[in-house]
């Protein structure tokens, strides 16, 4: 077992994700002849190719990826078990967020938790949501702030906070929200695709204009540039101010409620944060309540 090391499924996990040896070596700060060596190493000891050549570069055989996998499980565990063993006021929390997530609902939440448990360790991971539960089953975040888990995932609701997607422009901007053009998130995004559902249900065919962030689609929104469908959570300060109106769409609101799920076993800090967020006391209005299911 000497050949299997914490650090060499680090840096094979790093070549698989980044698709190269030399990316490997620039992002662990090592030598490529290191990291191949380390790869190299644990394809002896496992009797098995882990990466193939391709062209010029490389590819990850299916035994990588399975490999990859595990790698990622085991390494997520030492990371979740090293904060498990702190206090959950001075643990380590590590959150996993989708972008509007992120952008509108969490930093109010993160700064009255801070300002309650400043020792606790926090970091924001913010990607798609598919990844985010993939992350967590792995163990390399401890909790995930999203819509609901997929079923199946052994992934536990432990809190819901009720939220609707609205479709919303500059107000007198649009007589026929499905005629105007629809701004988008970039590809990855739930919104975007739940958005282009949504048109394909109504026999919708207007322009489309896709903006990147979440972020950005509402900041165009504001200026005329056309309509988006958007978390509520996202507008309310914009809706009261007039800087954009809530545009009738049929179907329209859909039910999305936030979903704060964590594996069946939650780390102490994060068992610590959702009681926080679920206090009406502590956070006011944008308080989440309580919820266990799977």
């Amino acid at each position: 077992m000497t050949a299997v090391t914490w650090g060499r499924m680090r840096t094979f996990v790093a070549v698989v994700d980044l698709g190269s040896v030399r990316a490997a070596a620039a992002q662990l700060h090592v030598t490529e002849p290191a990291v191949s060596t380390a790869v190299t190493q644990l394809a002896r000891h496992l009797h098995t190719e882990l990466l193939t050549k391709a062209g010029r570069g490389i590819r990850v055989t299916d035994s990588g990826l399975v490999y990859a996998d595990y790698c990622r499980r085991i390494l997520g565990l030492i990371d979740e078990a090293q904060s498990a063993v702190r206090t959950a006021e001075r643990g380590r929390l590590r959150i996993g967020a989708v972008a509007s997530a992120s952008e509108y609902l969490l930093p109010a939440l993160l700064a009255s938790f801070r300002r309650r448990y400043p020792e606790v360790e926090l970091s924001l991971s913010v990607l798609p949501r598919d990844e985010l539960f993939t992350e967590l089953t792995h163990h390399e975040t401890d909790m995930v702030l999203a819509g609901r888990p997929p079923q199946g995932s052994g992934l536990v609701t432990r809190a819901r906070r009720a939220n609707e997607l609205i479709v919303v422009g500059a107000p007198g901007s649009f007589t026929d929200p499905l005629t105007a053009a629809w701004l988008l998130p970039g590809p990855g995004s739930g919104i975007r695709d739940t958005a282009l559902g949504l048109l394909t249900q109504l026999d919708a065919s207007p322009p489309v204009l896709t903006l990147g962030t979440h972020g950005a689609v509402v900041a165009a929104a504001r200026e005329g540039l056309g309509v988006t469908l958007v978390h509520a959570d996202a507008v309310g300060l914009d809706l009261r101010n007039r800087r954009l109106d809530h545009l009738p769409v049929p179907r329209t609101p859909l039910d999305r409620p936030w979903h704060v799920a964590t594996t069946d076993a939650p780390t102490r800090s994060a068992v610590l944060f959702i009681e926080h967020i679920t206090s009406a006391e502590e956070v006011g209005a944008a308080a989440f309540h309580p919820s266990t299911y799977s």
